[in-house]
């Protein structure tokens, strides 16, 4: 007769200890030794392991743990190899560079503010990466403000809500495949989600940057000319170069999966550069899109800007992503997270109040870790059932994700995206805090919604979402 092993029962106490001790040494090796997440949080795999072992959890058990984490990450994790390739061939084709030039054409010396909000939201979508935006062009606008005399905390508080706007809804953005991934939740139905709170967010910082942002001084666009001008002399500009973009939002509004969707769009940005220049050599696109786009315009700023993308170029945050969701496979394993969530969620019987935990969870994790990927997987796998139970669609739970975890960890003075903003633009959190109007309204508006229920996605809806 097979003997039955039992599992061993973690209780309240002992679960909230262990997430104690976790967040305590991933927020001190973050925070304080500076490093980078993927070995702290090694660290604690390895010390989780050792607690179950004394626990009498079986090998069986650890390794079921990381499996079940991981494998839910595999289909996004294949997507984001094809986002890199996606963002080498757009720069290649001229898409990005066009979307460039085009958007410095809405700078107003007079309404300086809210068109710098506008071109970095422009940018940001093409690119998906906030960080590269305000050390890019953040930057360049934050050279003009302050000849302008503008308020530096207000051009730093505009270019982060320009630019958090791109990356939230950017198809290229890493953070944003990484909270589709984490609930399970397909990317452009995803995307689709956000606008329930992006949308209004937007249209709220836009006006905010309107009333503050009225300037009577003269804008001296050398630099911006500058600009225009070496990206047209080395990149084919035209509203050609649209094309994709455009291609890119015919598939979400056909409801195509984003696999197929991505590689739709390399293959049209391949045979775009092939148009421009028929005598590519296979061999050079190939590595473009393996280890991302060199430019070699001889100017700093812009090669900075446009040198990037490709396959390679992904393989880090791979790296985090399976290290993060192999810890919250096997937190879920071992039962801590339910011996956690279990006595939170039966006090939690609204709607609205589900959506305020988990923005709430997404801003405790930046406060105490500091880190933007970790503040969506732990409220992301620890909400993940409890949102299930109350029958919300996982694209309710991965827009909570974002709005309190992506959008919130510029606002931290030692999150990883504060940091590095504030060193940048050379502006300290603190100050530049009440001008990033996007990330401190989109949590409210996301809040709101829940409460409402306006924009809140069910099981049921879902299914023809």
């Amino acid at each position: 007769m097979k003997q039955v092993v039992k599992t061993p029962r973690i209780g309240l106490t002992e679960g909230l200890i262990v997430l104690a001790l976790m967040l305590l040494i991933m927020g001190f090796s973050v925070n304080k030794l500076q490093i980078s997440p993927q070995i702290p949080i090694l660290f604690v795999i390895l010390l989780l392991i050792a607690w179950a072992k004394v626990r009498q959890f079986s090998w069986d058990s650890v390794n079921q743990g990381i499996i079940d984490g991981i494998s839910t990450g595999i289909i996004p994790m294949f997507i984001f190899i094809l986002i890199g390739a996606l963002i080498s061939s757009w720069i290649a084709a001229g898409v990005i560079p066009s979307l460039m030039v085009y958007g410095f054409h809405l700078i107003s010396a007079e309404w300086f503010l809210p068109s710098v909000f506008l071109v970095c939201t422009i940018v940001g979508t093409a690119i998906g990466s906030a960080f590269t935006v305000i050390s890019t062009i953040g930057i360049a606008f934050l050279g003009m403000g302050l000849t302008m005399g503008v308020n530096p905390a207000m051009i730093a508080g505009a270019v982060i809500s320009g630019a958090i706007f791109g990356d939230k809804t950017s198809p290229l953005s890493d953070s944003t495949n990484l909270a589709s991934a984490v609930v399970g939740a397909d990317l452009f139905s995803h995307i689709r989600n956000l606008m329930w709170s992006t949308i209004p967010a937007f249209f709220t910082s836009l006006i905010v940057f309107f009333i503050i942002g009225r300037s009577n001084a003269k804008l001296n666009t050398t630099s911006i000319d500058h600009t225009v001008t070496i990206l047209t002399s080395h990149f084919s500009i035209s509203l050609w170069a649209f094309l994709p973009i455009i291609l890119m939002f015919v598939c979400a509004w056909r409801k195509i999966p984003a696999i197929p969707t991505l590689f739709i769009n390399i293959l049209v940005a391949v045979g775009m550069v092939y148009i421009e220049n028929p005598r590519t050599k296979i061999q050079s696109v190939i590595n473009i899109l393996t280890n991302g786009f060199v430019s070699h315009t001889g100017n700093k700023a812009v090669d900075n800007l446009l040198t990037r993308g490709g396959i390679s170029s992904m393989m880090a945050t791979i790296a985090l992503i399976i290290s993060a969701l192999a810890l919250g496979g096997l937190l879920m394993k071992f039962g801590v997270i339910d011996a956690v969530m279990g006595p939170l969620s039966r006090k939690l019987q609204s709607n609205g109040s589900l959506i305020s935990a988990v923005i709430l969870s997404g801003i405790g994790v930046n406060l105490f870790v500091g880190e933007q990927y970790l503040s969506v997987i732990l409220p992301g796998n620890a909400f993940k059932s409890t949102f299930e139970k109350a029958g919300l669609a996982p694209v309710a739970l991965s827009r909570a994700l974002e709005d309190g975890g992506t959008v919130i960890n510029y606002l931290i003075p030692w999150g990883v995206a504060g940091v590095f903003a504030a060193n940048t633009l050379q502006v300290p959190t603190i100050q530049y805090l009440p001008f990033a109007i996007f990330s401190l309204s989109s949590p409210i508006f996301s809040i709101l919604s829940g409460f409402t229920g306006v924009g809140l996605k069910h099981l049921k809806m879902h299914e023809n979402d």
